[in-house]
């Protein structure tokens, strides 16, 4: 038999009828299991867990990430097209014969495609050297990624209501040391040190309200889960997220003021687009920004970087949605709250807002709407030097990454990742930039470096 004649995991039953219902999560998971891999092994190949691809898998997750579905094509061998992506220039020709539209499928219950279960020893072995770690150590010479930031006190927390003591006294100044203390190391990107105080420093603010400080205790405990909600997003704890910012809401809604309200319903709905309910968080962060419009009870500067902010972040929900047209009139509305603020403003210490904040918006809204050249133009007027701290500058070295790797510009990619990892190194250590290095690694010849850096995100763990 000719190796032409062997029977092919795209003309089964299972995956023809997958591909006529356009159910992209079926034909990742018939393709694994040709290709042999657990769920979790090919989360590793793509930077992602194993959880996540059991929900696309089941359809539970959308997939509109062109990033990850190309990295899934790749690795499996999956033609792009039946992921909704455009076709890139191939030298395998193994699948061309794959049916756009195929004719009705019979489904045979109760049984596997035919070559499920090893179709390809050779490609398996291969697939698994690539994700093999044991002598990482020894052949880069550089320490893997430490264990990222736990959050198991945080997770006690949430569960018990009552945190650990620091032996601080709950005092005025107690609590507001905290809380800049935490904005101070959620900015310098010390994930880490973060994870281990906020606990205690929640706890000790919700201390203060039993004192009597009720509308300080309230918008400090709102201010802290906010702060929570943005390492868990961080973390890719989008669970964890869900709850601190319900917690964040509760507690501005009883006494706090109308900025850190509108600051928890821009986690609330950063929390929904991260679930991907991308309509009912575009709808939270526009309501919010209106709502605060309309309230003149608070400084006109702290009130104009709160809304600007708001329209952003609803803007690119918009973007991660495709919906090209609504990502332009939100991004449309924050410039001109950045105008009208007419400088860079900030209120509480978190919510920096102006032009800057618009255009590195505008880089992130463009490379999620497939315009990676117009991502980059944006990038270009970004003065890097002027973002207020570590966190921003890295995330826009990750934007500027994300961007040259969807332009198929590896070499900038690992320029900007480089940069990202100077800023701030725990940034890096997230599983968009593990995604990247991955990709990354199949240029190893010419990017000297990328192995040692791809071991030090955790990409080879």
């Amino acid at each position: 038999m000719a190796l032409d004649d062997v029977p092919s995991i795209w003309h089964t039953p299972s995956m023809l009828e997958a591909i006529a219902r356009n159910n992209a999560g079926a034909v990742v998971r018939l393709a694994r299991l040709a290709a042999g891999l657990t769920q979790g092994e090919l989360g590793t190949a793509t930077g992602y867990t194993a959880a996540s691809i059991s929900r696309m898998e089941r359809g539970k997750q959308p997939m509109r990430d062109m990033v990850l579905l190309r990295r899934i094509a790749e690795v499996l061998g999956i033609p792009p097209r039946l992921l909704g992506l455009a076709s890139r220039h191939t030298s395998s020709r193994a699948y061309e014969s794959v049916p756009l539209s195929p004719g009705p499928a019979t489904r045979v219950a109760g049984t596997l495609p035919s070559g499920e279960e090893g179709e390809d020893p050779v490609r398996r072995r291969k697939l698994l050297a690539g994700l093999a770690t044991t002598a990482a150590t020894t052949v880069l010479g550089t320490a893997p990624a430490s264990a990222g930031p736990t959050l198991s006190g945080l997770e006690d927390l949430l569960l018990h209501r009552d945190g650990p003591t620091s032996g601080v006294e709950p005092t005025s100044h107690s609590v507001a040391a905290a809380l800049a203390a935490s904005r101070r190391e959620f900015g310098a990107c010390r994930y880490d040190a973060l994870a281990r105080a906020l606990p205690a420093r929640i706890a000790l603010a919700q201390a203060l309200g039993r004192q009597g400080a009720a509308e300080q205790s309230a918008t400090t405990v709102a201010e802290l889960y906010n702060t929570a909600s943005r390492l868990c997003i961080k973390l890719g704890e989008d669970g964890l997220a869900a709850v601190t910012a319900d917690r964040a809401l509760t507690a501005a809604l009883s006494g706090a003021g109308a900025l850190t309200i509108a600051e928890a319903h821009r986690m609330v709905s950063s929390s929904w687009r991260r679930q991907g309910h991308y309509v009912r968080a575009t709808d939270v962060a526009v309501t919010a920004a209106q709502q605060l419009a309309a309230d003149r009870t608070v400084p006109e500067i702290e009130r104009l970087s709160v809304q600007g902010n708001l329209y952003a972040t609803a803007a690119y929900t918009a973007a991660k949605r495709g919906d090209r047209h609504t990502a332009k009139e939100l991004i449309t509305e924050a410039e001109a709250t950045a105008t009208r603020l007419g400088h860079e403003g900030q209120s509480g210490g978190t919510a920096f807002f102006g032009h800057s904040q618009v255009l590195l918006h505008r880089i992130s809204i463009s490379h999620l709407l497939g315009d990676a050249g117009q991502a980059i133009e944006h990038a270009r007027r970004v003065d890097v030097r002027q973002l207020p701290n570590p966190e921003r500058q890295a995330r826009y070295w990750i934007d500027v990454a994300r961007s040259f790797e969807q332009w198929s510009k590896p070499d900038r990619c690992y320029r900007a990742l480089l940069a990202a990892e100077e800023a701030a190194p725990q940034e890096v250590r997230r599983g968009s930039v593990r995604t990247m290095a991955t990709g990354l690694m199949r240029h190893d010849r010419g990017l000297p470096g990328i192995r040692a850096f791809a071991n030090r995100v955790g990409a080879l763990v």
